[in-house]
């Protein structure tokens, strides 16, 4: 689908935390986490999405001990390859989004469809880095300049699956956020929903003048106008495609 448009934190134990690596996971327990008082209200907020191919889900779920196995022992180390319910692999092209409010009332999205990139350093402070269709080490990342964060209402960031298998329950998807200061936030897309192809994945937004990061993780089986009028943006939508590469 394309776009159209006019345009607390508690103490430490309170949270999932990642240990010594230094991350905050926010779950359906713990689902909010503040950038005031982590001191990342400034800044530019770094939003990445990477994800690869799940392949327990497959034929029995786990690697057997077959006799090609019994005559190969390192096959078992070996990746195995993705496939669907059939001879076709999974192919899936998932994009990361953010659907923005400012506090002047101007909405609108930013995203690969459209070439909707957005901008850093002016309205509407958030940018697409790129795209990234194949699930590259990388991902995709979006860009947000939290030294304007008092011109920001809120911002939804989303994945959806522009082309291929609605495939979410294959993918290992994890959304990062890297604040200025403080743990990077992770949010795992890792709930079963198999024919869904949109996914709101965590909110930021302003709380008494805070700004808060809430996990969200609720899917849809539509696309963006799905998740418009789930959260009330109020934009137009259209459809839209990307160019072949």
């Amino acid at each position: 689908m394309g776009f159209f448009s006019n345009w607390g934190r508690g103490p430490a134990h309170d949270f999932d935390s990642g240990g010594a690596t230094g991350a905050v996971a926010l779950t359906k327990r713990r689902p909010t986490i503040s950038l005031a008082k982590q001191g990342a209200a400034g800044g530019n907020l770094r939003i990445n999405l990477s994800w690869r191919m799940r392949t327990s889900d497959f034929g029995t779920g786990r690697r057997g001990f077959d006799q090609s196995t019994l005559r190969n022992p390192l096959k078992m180390f070996k990746p195995e390859m993705v496939q669907a319910q059939g001879p076709a692999m999974v192919n899936v092209d998932l994009d990361l989004a953010c659907m923005y409010e400012l506090e002047n009332g101007s909405k609108g999205v930013v995203q690969p469809l459209g070439d909707f990139f957005g901008a850093l350093n002016s309205a509407p402070y958030v940018q697409l880095s790129g795209d990234d269709r194949f699930g590259s080490g990388s991902g995709e990342t979006i860009y947000v300049n939290m030294d304007h964060h008092e011109d920001i209402k809120r911002l939804l960031v989303f994945v959806y699956i522009y082309d291929g298998t609605p495939a979410f329950d294959r993918t290992q998807a994890v959304v990062t956020l890297f604040p200025s200061n403080g743990p990077r936030i992770e949010i795992s897309l890792d709930e079963r929903a198999p024919e869904a192809r949109s996914c709101a994945v965590v909110m930021i937004e302003k709380v008494k003048g805070e700004m808060m990061v809430r996990r969200e993780v609720k899917y849809v089986y539509g696309f963006q106008a799905e998740l418009d009028r789930l959260y009330g943006w109020g934009l137009q939508w259209g459809r839209g495609y990307k160019q072949k590469v």
